[in-house]
């Protein structure tokens, strides 16, 4: 399926939106919402099991081809995506967030209820009461004695999206990653360095590191209360609390986060990592299609 580009102003900023197919009445829009440090286009494998359904992703602020502009806060992406249902005036939604954005898409459900028909939360970056009440990042033991984030010092610029792909393939966390999906990350990953040659990360590393940093100071669980349609949480391996180590391919999903919705179900997938789009996009289709 080919897909159109576009923009729309919300909250004083540009954010670029991707589209698949076309919306008839009656119909579920599928809305994709990535991870952070990812962007739209990360979900075209996906995409491509989704049987020609309407469908829009779309790029937060300080990712893939919209606007670069702070704040970067977990609010911030909340807010931006309200505006954007609104924007649009979407409705009948299948809200489906990875990571960072099964947060954001579950703020904006709350806010926007009625434009919601369910939600998929894909190993969503949504703690236990807990470890929201303590107000400190797990990324925090992760700080160097300068108090950077690892994230932080990733490397930034590349010839092309070529020379991005044979970086980043078989290393770290992107080990586990389809190959389509890794190209499609370093495709639309890149824009021009406009202070020299080549290209650099859309989303900036220092702005990827302040997300994950931010990441225990937006307790959802108020705004979760306030979701009334059906929402499924695929969970993926759980973090050793033993283990210290910087391990982004386990889940930060609370274990009883589905239990918290009125309508809500889990499903486990302890042979999955946190990368699941990434690594099974057509089982993430599986439970998008069906409920």
């Amino acid at each position: 399926m080919s897909c159109s580009e576009n923009y729309v102003s919300v909250n004083g900023i540009n954010l670029c939106w991707f589209e698949w197919g076309r919306q008839y009445r009656d119909e579920e829009t599928i809305l994709l919402v990535h991870a952070t440090g990812f962007h739209a286009r990360c979900w075209d494998q996906t995409v491509n099991h989704l049987q020609r359904k309407h469908v829009i992703a779309f790029d937060m602020r300080g990712h893939g081809r919209s606007d670069n502009t702070p704040p970067f806060s977990w609010q911030s992406f909340g807010l931006d995506l309200i505006g954007f249902v609104r924007a649009l005036d979407l409705n009948n939604i299948v809200g489906v967030g990875h990571s960072m954005g099964g947060h954001v898409m579950s703020q904006a459900a709350a806010k926007e209820n009625s434009r919601f028909s369910r939600l998929l939360l894909v190993d969503p970056v949504i703690m236990s009461p807990e470890a929201y009440s303590q107000h400190k990042s797990i990324h925090t033991a992760w700080l160097n004695d300068t108090g950077e984030h690892p994230v932080s010092r990733r490397k930034n610029c590349f010839a092309d999206a070529d020379s991005m792909f044979s970086n980043f393939q078989g290393r770290s966390s992107y080990a586990v990653w389809r190959e389509d999906v890794l190209r499609d990350y370093c495709e639309y990953g890149l824009v021009p360095n406009t202070e020299g040659d080549g290209y650099v990360l859309a989303c900036p590393p220092w702005v990827e590191a302040s997300i994950y940093m931010g990441s225990s100071g937006t307790d959802i669980f108020e705004q979760i209360r306030c979701i009334d349609v059906p929402v499924k949480v695929l969970r993926a391996k759980p973090r050793d609390p033993e283990n210290e180590a910087m391990d982004f391919t386990t889940s930060p999903t609370w274990e009883e986060l589905a239990n918290q919705f009125k309508v809500g179900t889990d499903v486990f997938l302890p042979e999955l990592t946190h990368f699941i789009p990434m690594q099974d996009p057509g089982l993430v289709a599986h439970y998008i299609l069906y409920e």
